[in-house]
């Protein structure tokens, strides 16, 4: 049985350093005294909140001792948060378009540790349906964007990233030593395909999204039902996605050598 005691106050200390976080924002520099008293606490309680924050980089003590407010920290995370809706912003328009070429769906990803998130999607004018994956993390090893997200990843971080190689279907690559012949194809090729690795009827094809240093920063996707992505489609399909990936790329920086 779970012990709801101990999770509230998990719960209720993560409530109160957002609360820290927001009245930093509002405020400016603040003492610990003031914020014990804004959050009800004891002097005691908000001190190990502010250094948990501090260890983290998101407040700083400022001259004034016991004086907080919010740190360099905080930016890196608006930064990472601004970066994401700079791509969404550039890649949504090269992904109607791409949908509308290839009557199929068309997702927007990048890599959030060691799983892909799905950041956008667009649905082909001839798609009836289509389960949304916007928000949704998916392993890194079973799908066409999560393949092109670690092809150009070294040692040991490639190992890092993927973790265990778990099997999804009867298709799903668990063996290191293929995979990593999978990874150096994509490579060559400038594309990746899974089908049915991760669900059995889907496939997709997913191509590189550089930035302006030519590092792999996220990745374009087409899929749909297996059934209609046979080698033929496949070959028919992977230079249209690479140069919807590479018109984005394009918008953000990068210029090929």
């Amino acid at each position: 049985m779970r012990n709801t005691g101990e999770d509230r106050t998990g719960v209720q200390s993560v409530e109160r350093a957002i609360t820290i976080l927001e009245l930093l924002a509002h405020h400016g520099t603040v003492g610990v005294t003031w914020l014990a008293a804004e959050l009800g606490v004891h002097k005691s309680t908000a001190s190990r909140l502010v250094a948990t924050l501090e260890q983290r980089g998101l407040v700083e003590q400022v001259e004034d001792r016991g004086k907080y407010r919010l740190g360099a920290g905080v930016l890196r995370l608006a930064g990472a948060t601004n970066a994401r809706l700079d791509l969404v912003q550039e890649a949504r328009p090269v992904a109607r378009r791409l949908a509308a070429a290839t009557n199929e769906t068309v997702n927007i990803v990048v890599r959030s540790g060691d799983a892909a998130l799905y950041l956008d999607q667009i649905s082909g004018p001839s798609t009836l349906s289509s389960y949304n994956w916007v928000g949704q993390h998916i392993p890194l090893h079973a799908t066409s964007n999560g393949k092109v997200l670690v092809s150009e990843l070294a040692e040991p971080e490639l190992t890092r990233t993927l973790g265990e190689l778990r099997s999804y279907t009867p298709a799903t690559i668990t063996d290191r030593g293929r995979l990593d012949a999978e990874l150096a194809e994509v490579r060559a090729k400038g594309y990746a395909v899974a089908a049915d690795e991760l669900d059995l009827g889907l496939t997709a094809v997913a191509a590189p999204v550089r930035n302006a240093h030519g590092e792999i920063i996220a990745s374009v996707s087409v899929s749909g039902p297996t059934f209609r992505f046979g080698a033929a489609r496949q070959a028919e399909l992977a230079p249209l996605v690479r140069a919807a990936a590479d018109d984005v790329s394009n918008q953000l920086g990068w210029r090929p050598v």
